[in-house]
């Protein structure tokens, strides 16, 4: 759904990108952000450039830690210096086509408590518009502190 006239929206990113994923240019309508795209070495590609899988680990990343901090001060917690390494993985499948992976493995070193760290985790789960938009569409799996949480 890229508009509602039913509700408000609070902020759109826009974004120009020629030459794709191999050969690529992107930048952001306000060129506070402009790159090189291309292919992995990984995947054969010449490297030297960023990739799609590192923009969406970035963003996923910054947004639930941005969700993590919102639940946490609801629940009147101080969830300290968040740090989250992100994971996203491509995959083909057997219909040639391709899906996404992603790992978060979110440190909390304000939350000791193994269970309140996966309780945050979880909620900022529910919360993170990144999350909500591949709930159903890429595996995701959680950790909070080192322990699973999904």
């Amino acid at each position: 759904m890229a508009t509602s006239p039913t509700r408000a929206a609070l902020y759109t990113a826009k974004a120009h990108v020629t030459g794709g994923r191999a050969q690529g240019h992107g930048r952001t309508s306000d060129g506070a952000l402009e790159v090189d795209l291309r292919a992995p070495a990984e995947m054969g590609g010449e490297g030297g450039g960023t990739n799609p899988e590192e923009l969406f680990a970035i963003g996923y990343a910054a947004c639930f830690e941005s969700s993590l901090g919102a639940v946490a001060r609801r629940q009147k917690l101080d969830a300290g210096d968040v740090a989250i390494d992100s994971k996203v993985t491509l995959y083909p499948t057997e219909d040639r086509t391709f899906q996404l992976g992603v790992v978060l493995d979110v440190t909390l070193p304000a939350i000791e408590d193994d269970e309140t760290a996966v309780e945050l985790v979880r909620a900022a789960d529910l919360v993170c518009p990144y999350s909500n938009a591949t709930r159903g569409n890429v595996e995701v799996e959680l950790r909070a502190n080192g322990v699973a949480a999904s």
